[in-house]
């Protein structure tokens, strides 16, 4: 997800959290710490800032963002708690747990995926069922922000409804895409799904032999043909990799590329973020 909506979510986790019993400055801790323990797995950002061979493809979302370190980052918090406050309060612990599990889990389900299992697994986990920027969540997020003056009971109550809702939500849009991988998987060598900013939308992408076909697709509509791509699979990719240590990085993180070779360039691109005849992950180099 964006950072935006890890924002909007610890946000959601601190208003949660009861806290009719707390002085001010735990409140503004817990505050502190849910925003940034929901943001944490994305420090690995600043892995570009040495990054000469082009891994960061593979290491942004990878270990930072591992089911295994949620606990580690959890008790970072909690004992950061414990310096600022001078007394042990296991809440810090829990909401800390609770909102990078969130953000490491989330990242799951839209179409860069995570490496969940790290290290004792280098698979990078996409379900493609949630676009990066959901604008259904930041709906519901929003109408719980301006309706906290009319809610009658207490107000951690009406954000712990929110939270039903996302998981509702996710769950709706996570199983028609689920089904629809189901219905067009044999038709294909290869299958992806990237959802679409449209509720209960995706694009499928599949590829067959030296094509690759990207599909809007729906469980309540026809698919519609938006792409049909060549991919030139005979190339030799070894001189690209050679000279752009970037390709071989993208060609081992996507779960497959369209090969261009042609009079003027050699490169690869992940077409599940193919846009308007482009995709952002295209590494190239010219002839």
């Amino acid at each position: 997800m964006d950072t935006i909506t890890h924002t909007l979510f610890g946000l959601t986790i601190y208003g949660s959290v009861d806290k009719r019993q707390d002085d001010i400055k735990t409140k503004r801790a817990m505050f502190v710490t849910a925003i940034a323990a929901s943001q944490i797995p994305d420090i690995d950002v600043i892995s570009q800032l040495w990054d000469t061979e082009g891994m960061y493809q593979l290491w942004h979302r990878g270990i930072t963002h591992s089911l295994f370190l949620v606990p580690v980052w959890a008790l970072l918090f909690f004992l950061l708690s414990m310096i600022y406050l001078k007394r042990k309060d296991w809440c810090f612990f829990y909401v800390s747990l609770l909102a990078v599990f969130i953000h490491n889990t989330s990242d799951l389900f839209n179409a860069w995926g995570t490496g969940y299992l790290e290290p004792f697994s280098s698979i990078r986990i996409t379900f493609g069922t949630i676009p990066i920027v959901d604008l259904v969540i930041w709906f519901i997020i929003g109408v719980s922000f301006f309706s906290r003056r009319y809610w009658k009971y207490n107000r951690h109550q009406l954000y712990r409804l929110v939270w039903v809702l996302i998981i509702l939500h996710v769950t709706v849009q996570s199983a028609q895409g689920f089904a629809l991988y189901q219905k067009y998987k044999d038709d294909y060598d290869q299958i992806a799904l990237s959802a679409s900013f449209l509720p209960w939308h995706y694009s499928l992408i599949g590829k067959q032999d030296d094509t690759v076909v990207i599909k809007d697709v729906s469980l309540f509509t026809e698919p519609t043909l938006q792409y049909s791509l060549q991919s030139e699979e005979e190339a030799d990719l070894n001189t690209l990799f050679s000279e752009v240590p970037e390709a071989r990085t993208l060609y081992e993180w996507s779960p497959f590329v369209v090969i261009v070779d042609d009079d003027e360039r050699l490169g690869i691109y992940d077409p599940r973020f193919y846009r308007n005849g482009q995709s952002f992950l295209f590494e190239y180099m010219e002839k």
